[in-house]
Order: C-alpha cells, then structure tokens, then sequence
C-alpha cells in the first residue's frame, strides 16, 4: 500500500468516543506498521455529493487505499490484513479461521452488542425500552459465550494477535457500559489483552485527539 487514507468524524457525543469504527480501520494500520493519514468529516457533511462519493451511506469510516475509494470498516480491515503477515496468517488453515471469526464478530456479535449499546446509550427513556432489554441481553449472553468458549486456554482468537482480533475487541468494547465483559473470566483479561496492545492505544488516542482538537467551543 502506497497510499492509506482514514476517514473519521470530526466531532461525536461523548459516549461514542472510542467506539465509532473508523477507530478499527486506524488499529489495522498500527498493528501492521503501516503509514496512513486521517481525514475529518464533519457529520453535518456525512450526507454531501463528495462526500457520498467515497461512502454511499454517509456513515464511516471511509478509506482511500492506492487511489481506491473504499468503505465498511470490516472489509477495509480485511484489506490491510490481507498484506500483512502480523494480522493475517501465511498458512491456508489459520488464514481461514482468522476470516471465519472476523465475519463472526461482524455479522453474529456486532447486531445484538450495537443493538444494545443504541438502547441503553439512546433510547433508555423510552416506554418501551425496559420489555425490549432483557430479550436482547440474553441474545448478547448466548453469543458472548461462544466467544468465551472460543478464547478459554488461548490468549487470542486464533492461537495469535490477528485481524479477527480486531474486530472482535471494537465488538466488544459496544458492551464497556455495561459488565457483561468486563466481569467475564475469559472475556475481560481477553479485552484488557487486546486494548493493551501498544497499536490499540496510537489509534484511541489519535481517534480521541481529533475529537479534542474539533471540541465545540464552551463544550
């Protein structure tokens, strides 16, 4: 990769700062030693002609790599894995579990964990939030267990630190409101393992960083 361009927002509520997803597509890059640059949109801008031209549904992150417009964190994820040794195994076997448990984190775990994170942090007051939570705290139960089958005797999902890896700590971290983590035996030295890492910590603190230097004035 010659060229690697992330996109983020300039500004977002206090409560999802550290959880938007251009935050995983700047982990990738660390992890692998890559140089990128970070371009700021603002959100009142997510829904402009140029803008849409680099991301059809106006959210992020975006990426350009080597002259490509690129979109959905998972996929450019998988880009930037796909040439790196440190995130994507050579061998045939490996290769596929660390591809299998990265759609695992983004298709089974990421709907009802988002979905959870939206009510609790958005919809709390609604009359109806209180039927609608325990349902989706069981669903999240349920899967957060598999995923806790999975990581018992190993430090990482797939015997080593890899792309999967990545995916499925931003994943989990929808949940840190909450103790279904963090008050897990396997789950939460897994998360702390993973939020350890020295990569992790560039691209928190890049990702928080712009979002001080974009603060509204008098926030």
């Amino acid at each position: 990769m010659t060229e690697f361009t992330v996109t983020g927002f300039r500004q977002v509520p206090p409560f999802a700062r550290g959880i938007v997803r251009d935050l995983r597509v700047r982990w990738a890059p660390e992890e692998a030693g890559l140089p990128y640059e970070v371009d700021l949109v603002d959100p009142s801008e997510r829904k402009a002609p140029a803008y849409l031209r680099k991301q059809p549904f106006g959210m992020v992150p975006a990426a350009i790599i080597d002259g490509t417009a690129l979109f959905e964190s998972g996929a450019i994820v998988q880009l930037v894995a796909e040439e790196s040794e440190a995130l994507m195994p050579t061998e045939t076997a490996p290769r596929r579990e660390v591809v299998v448990w990265m759609h695992a984190a983004l298709n089974t775990l990421e709907p009802p964990l988002d979905a959870l994170f939206a009510l609790d942090m958005l919809h709390g007051a609604e009359s109806w939030a209180p039927a609608r939570r325990p349902g989706l705290v069981e669903t999240v139960r349920d899967r957060l267990a598999v995923v806790a089958g999975r990581l018992e005797g190993r430090a990482y999902l797939v015997d080593r630190f890899s792309a999967a890896d990545i995916l499925m700590a931003s994943v989990l971290r929808l949940a840190g409101h909450t103790d279904l983590c963090s008050a897990d035996p396997v789950l939460g030295p897994y998360l702390a393992r993973c939020e350890g890492r020295p990569a992790f910590r560039a691209a928190l603190d890049s990702q928080l960083a712009d979002y001080a230097r974009h603060e509204p004035a008098g926030a």
